[in-house]
């Protein structure tokens, strides 16, 4: 076998491999032998057909199959040769060379990845406690999750649950099926086309009102788009928010047995205490990734984004599927995820150098927090824990995203890091 490496660009490598003819030769003496003994052709007892009405028959096809073998393993053999790692499956084709077999792989590289700058990189790692005021704040949002409505003689405002009947006009053609009849709608959820539940502020029961709002441009819809509408709508019924006592019963709606406040609040602090410390977590990994990105050099292979754009793709053709639509309708393109798709296989690239470089080993004992941190949240724990224990593509999971983590820490542990300290809810509202 003669390999040839021609550097077509940075990343691109052209690889001619050549088997000498004889090599073919004594592949398809063997395939021939093999094929005699297993054969049915008219005329002869199986196992007896001779080789040569064989090789008569059947020689175009074996070449084909022996020629196939032979690219497969060579190739592989060629790259181990000449100490090369393609990035993505290469585009193979034969050269044109009557002797022998001859084929042309054209492929990518990966890039070299130099980490020089690391120890210039400038993050800011942030920082929050949790305050009475915001303990108190959490309390009143799960009262909000759990919270009932009054039917009120008054004028509609922010927040209030309305039912209304309602039709649509769209350039004279009604688009809401005639009118639909008792529909409810919290005003400020943000639910409905923007505009649409401001007009809604003010009215009673009993109370008619017309009025113009516009679609957004990027709507559901195609025919309705981007074009104004008129709704005439009728008030039904303007019901306010109850929220429930903190009493012993939605105490022990939450899991405390005893209904007592302090352990509620307890047990409320300590989740609220893992939660932001995932929030901050997650905040300085993104930090890191940021720096990372806008300052560490890297060619990124095409064959790579492409792949990756492929999987940032399945979830919406997936969807898809599941709702019976043409995946020609989603109108998905590859422009529509090139830079998130080239943002990840670049930090793939680079969290992978780190990682290689100094020879990060996975950390079984953080795998097992990193697990038992997940499932505390859970009612059972325990089974959580044996979910993932209990299959390693699970478990794998888990052991990526923690050798990822290390790698975050050896990069601040690099960098020049600035504290600061910031708000819960601000740590919070941005990760959610």
């Amino acid at each position: 076998m003669q390999v040839s490496v021609e550097k077509t660009s940075e990343l691109s490598r052209k690889m001619t491999v050549s088997v000498p003819e004889e090599v073919v030769q004594e592949k398809m003496e063997a395939r021939f032998k093999s094929l005699a003994r297993e054969v049915r052709l008219d005329g002869f007892r199986p196992g007896k057909v001779p080789l040569s009405v064989v090789k008569k028959q059947f020689a175009e096809r074996v070449r084909g199959e022996v020629a196939g073998d032979l690219i497969q393993n060579t190739y592989f053999e060629a790259l181990k040769q000449e100490d090369l790692v393609p990035a993505g499956h290469p585009h193979i084709q034969p050269s044109g060379n009557s002797e022998g077999l001859e084929y042309i792989a054209e492929f990518e590289v990966y890039p070299e990845i130099s980490l020089d700058g690391v120890d210039q990189l400038e993050i800011t790692r942030a920082d929050a406690t949790i305050e009475e005021s915001d303990l108190d704040n959490m309390i009143r949002r799960l009262q909000e999750q759990k919270k009932g409505w009054s039917e009120v003689e008054r004028a509609s405002q922010e927040n209030d649950r309305v039912t209304i009947h309602f039709a649509g006009e769209c350039e004279g053609e009604n688009f809401t099926d005639g009118k639909v009849e008792d529909y409810q709608v919290v005003i400020g959820d943000k639910q409905m086309i923007p505009g649409f539940e401001e007009e809604l502020v003010g009215l009673q029961a009993g109370d008619s009102k017309t009025f113009d709002v516009t679609f957004p441009e990027q709507y559901g819809n195609e025919k309705l788009a981007g074009k104004a509408a008129k709704f005439d709508i009728e008030m039904v019924k303007v019901e306010e928010p109850m929220l429930p006592e903190v009493d012993a019963d939605f105490i022990k709606s939450y899991g405390i047995e005893d209904g007592e406040l302090d352990a509620f609040r307890a047990d409320v602090k300590n989740n609220m205490e893992r939660e932001l410390e995932q929030a901050l977590k997650g905040k300085l990994k993104n930090a890191v990734m940021d720096a990372l990105y806008e300052n560490i050099a890297v060619t990124i292979p095409k064959a790579l984004v492409d792949q990756e754009i492929q999987q940032l793709m399945k979830p919406y053709q997936e969807q898809a599927k599941r709702q019976n639509m043409n995946l020609d309708d989603l109108s998905l393109s590859n422009d529509m995820f090139e830079a998130q798709a080239k943002r990840r296989v670049a930090l793939g690239l680079i969290l992978g150098e780190i990682i290689q470089k100094n020879d990060l080993k996975i950390d079984n004992d953080k795998v097992r927090e990193t697990v038992e941190h997940m499932a505390a949240s859970y009612e059972k724990p325990e089974d959580v824990i044996n979910w993932y224990y209990g299959d390693d593509s699970r478990l794998n999971d888990v052991r990526q995203m923690v050798l990822e983590d290390q790698a975050v820490e050896w990069v601040v542990g690099k960098a020049k890091v600035t504290d600061e300290t910031v708000k819960f809810d601000d740590v919070m509202s941005k990760e959610q």
